[in-house]
C-alpha cells in the first residue's frame, strides 16, 4: 500500500480519483489544494502525487499557483528525493503531453476524464516501483 496524494480542486475528480485509488488499487489516499499542505506531505508521507494542472482556488503565499508551478516547486525543494508525480489533465491536445511534462518535470501524465480505471491504476502501480522514475504516459 503506498501513500498517494491528490492534488484536485473539483470536488467530483476528487472523490473519483480517492476512490479507485484506495478502493480498487488499495492505497491509502489524502486529497487537498492547498499549496503548503502539498508540500509538506511531499517531504513527509507521500509515495506519489497525482496532480491536477489546472488549480483554479490553489494558492501559496497569497499568490495562484497551478499543478505544472507546483510540480516544479516539488522538484526545486526536493530534487531527488521528490516523489514522482502524475498530471492529470483535461489538456488534451497533441503535443500537450510532451509541453507538459517537460514544463513541469512531472513523470507521467493522464488526461481527463479518467474513463479507464484500471489503466490508471497501471501507471500509478508503474511509477510506485520504477526506481528510476522513467517517464511514463
Amino acid at each position: 500500500m503506498a501513500r498517494i496524494l491528490v492534488v484536485e480542486d473539483d470536488d467530483t475528480n476528487a472523490e473519483l480519483l480517492e476512490r479507485v485509488l484506495a478502493r480498487m488499487g488499495g492505497h491509502e489516499v489524502r486529497v487537498t489544494e492547498d499549496a503548503g499542505e502539498v508540500l509538506a506531505r511531499c517531504r513527509t508521507d507521500a509515495d506519489l502525487v497525482v496532480m491536477d494542472v489546472s488549480l483554479s482556488n490553489t494558492r501559496l503565499n497569497g499568490r495562484s499557483v497551478d499543478g505544472i508551478r507546483l510540480t516544479r516547486m516539488i522538484r526545486e525543494q526536493m530534487g531527488a528525493s521528490a516523489p514522482p508525480v502524475l498530471l492529470l489533465t483535461a489538456h488534451a491536445m497533441r503535443g500537450d503531453r510532451d509541453r507538459l511534462l517537460r514544463l513541469s518535470g512531472a513523470e507521467g501524465y493522464v488526461s481527463k476524464p479518467v474513463m479507464d480505471h484500471r489503466e490508471f491504476l497501471q501507471k500509478v502501480d508503474r511509477l510506485l516501483r520504477d526506481p528510476y522514475r522513467r517517464r511514463i504516459a
